[in-house]
């Protein structure tokens, strides 16, 4: 038994057959075109999309100085872990 059914448009190979490239024909012109327009857009959505960020300027943007430190917590020691405190019985 096969996993895969067989198709009237493939050959044992799973090869194309010519009655498949006969039924596929008529699309072929249109499928191109149709799949360079959509490419076409999507470079020109990204070209336009890179052009417009290029533009920004951020001169007048004030840069903040070092950020401010945070408050010491005497409970939270780097020395030891939570796993190494000593049990209390």
């Amino acid at each position: 038994m096969a996993l895969i059914p067989r198709s009237s448009y493939y050959d044992k190979q799973y090869r194309q057959t010519a009655a498949l490239i006969r039924a596929r024909r008529p699309y072929l012109v249109r499928n191109i075109v149709t799949g360079t327009a959509i490419f076409a857009f999507a470079i020109s959505v990204y070209a336009f999309t890179i052009r417009a960020v290029a533009q920004d300027d951020f001169s007048d943007v004030q840069i903040p100085d070092a950020p401010n430190q945070p408050p010491h917590t005497p409970n939270a020691g780097v020395g030891r872990a939570a796993s190494s405190a000593p049990l209390s019985r």
